[in-house]
């Protein structure tokens, strides 16, 4: 509404974001958050071996520094680039989402800003002082404690994201009070945490688990006490992923848990939903029953298992994003704003008065018969290309053509303007139209004019910016 609509017609808005908040999630909970704490117990390990005389330290504190030069290049790289891709993509494709939660959040960015300076010194500490580190027991100690502070700093800075991200999707009594703490502890904060927290540092062992078939190839004997090590620490964890999952479910929303069908199976499979869960748990505990086995015979795991045993935990994380992100729809933050950036205040106005008398970067400010086409497409890029392409990703066209026209004849004009105003109640992922009559017939118009053309309809960002006659007229008279 206020701003220039940015958007990927073929590709789609949504599946950028996706993609970059994956990649980001999957490195920063693998590799930050549980991955780091593994590095400094087995460097302990070697510092206890020191302790007692036994001649393994080196290998045990040569291995620990390997896995640390690993974790190290992939999250200041990838990690660091994906990270910034996240906020620069979003303020793109949900710049007044983004906008309302720094206001509410701004202190607990900013504490967790600088929470995450201190993450990245001490991991330039903790790598770059290591071979120093092993001068003395004193210098090996307090190196040791670096990796310690590290790993909690690494934690804190995923701790202060979960509370903004379970606000998105339960914001508690923030209506009430409006207070920065109400919005932080949301009714979603400490089941996401609960989650999280055990399911980075599963998968942190088994990135480990992983490298040490790399690094160890050719030692058998120190690598089967290594993953003997690593199995007893997914196995500790596991159960609590499991725990706290059902923790989770448990406090979604009633009418958010209507959409996980759909979430975990997409909606042409989401009659498969049960087979899909049943698969998910069975791989869970297949993973769970893996890791007793390595920590008995680790000697007789082959190596294609530890791969396997990282899909099988990346996966299980990918599906968590995609159900979280999903199930709060139709909003983006929910009860306050839909996912196409329109504030639910804002709905009964529009309904009367429309949405392009209201929207500053539009060509038309109201629906005419000679301009019913290029109404039909400013209508389309606020409401509807958050989510949706022409004919591209998740395409609208196509989305109308399973309901009405299944062999691919010309839509139903009519059938469409009965079931625009209606289409949230059957469909509770998908937001109400904000937009009154005329605009939904302009809206139905344009759908079935790029029905069998190949229309690409790319955003602000290549089109440029279209300032709307009525607002423009008010800049000149102020």
């Amino acid at each position: 509404m206020d701003f220039p609509i940015f958007h990927l017609d073929f590709f789609g808005n949504r599946l950028l974001i996706a993609v970059i908040a994956t990649i980001h999630v999957l490195i920063n909970h693998s590799l930050a958050v549980g991955f780091l704490p593994v590095v400094t117990l087995i460097e302990y390990r070697g510092y206890k071996c020191r302790l007692i005389g036994l001649s393994e330290l080196e290998k045990w504190d040569e291995l620990a520094y390997k896995f640390l030069y690993f974790a190290f290049v992939v999250t200041t790289s990838v990690g660091a680039l994906t990270g910034v891709g996240i906020w620069f993509s979003a303020a793109l494709i949900s710049p007044a989402a983004i906008g309302s939660l720094i206001r509410v959040f701004f202190f607990a960015w900013f504490v967790e800003w600088i929470v995450f300076m201190l993450e990245v010194i001490f991991i330039m500490i903790y790598f770059l002082t290591w071979k120093k580190s092993n001068e003395n027991l004193q210098k090996k100690k307090n190196h040791i404690r670096a990796g310690l502070a590290l790993s909690i700093f690494s934690w804190l800075t995923m701790a202060i994201i979960v509370g903004i991200l379970g606000f998105m999707m339960n914001s508690g009594n923030w209506f009430e009070s409006q207070s920065l703490i109400n919005g932080f502890t949301n009714p979603m904060y400490l089941p996401q945490l609960a989650f999280r927290t055990p399911m980075a540092f599963v998968m942190g062992g088994a990135v480990a688990f992983s490298l040490t078939f790399f690094y160890l190839k050719n030692d058998v004997d120190f690598k089967s006490k290594v993953l003997k090590n690593l199995s007893f620490w997914m196995f500790i964890w596991t159960p609590h992923v499991l725990i706290a999952g059902l923790f989770y479910y448990f406090q979604i929303p009633e009418l958010m848990k209507l959409n996980i069908p759909v979430a975990v199976a997409t909606q042409q499979f989401q009659d498969w939903y049960d087979t899909l869960l049943y698969f998910l748990l069975a791989a869970v505990f297949v993973s769970m029953m893996f890791t007793v086995f390595a920590a008995f015979k680790p000697k007789r795991i082959p190596p294609f298992t530890a791969v396997l045993l990282v899909i099988i935990t990346f996966l299980t994380l990918g599906m968590f994003e995609r159900i979280r992100e999903f199930v709060r729809k139709p909003y983006v933050i929910e009860n306050y704003m839909y996912s196409n950036q329109i504030r639910v205040n804002e709905y009964e106005m529009l309904g009367k008065q429309g949405i392009l008398l209201h929207s500053t970067y539009t060509e038309i400010p109201a629906v005419t018969q000679e301009s019913i086409l290029i109404a039909g497409k400013n209508v389309f890029d606020i409401t509807c290309s958050r989510c949706h392409t022409n004919n591209g990703v998740n395409s609208v066209v196509r989305k109308f053509e399973v309901l009405f026209s299944p062999n691919k004849e010309p839509l139903d004009k009519e059938r469409m303007k009965d079931y625009i105003p209606v289409m949230d109640k059957g469909r509770y992922y998908m937001p109400p139209f904000p937009g009154n009559r005329e605009e939904i017939d302009a809206l139905v118009e344009y759908i079935c004019y790029i029905q069998f053309k190949n229309v690409y309809s790319p955003g602000a960002q290549v089109n440029g910016i279209n300032v709307s006659p009525l607002h423009l007229n008010e800049r000149k008279d102020n």
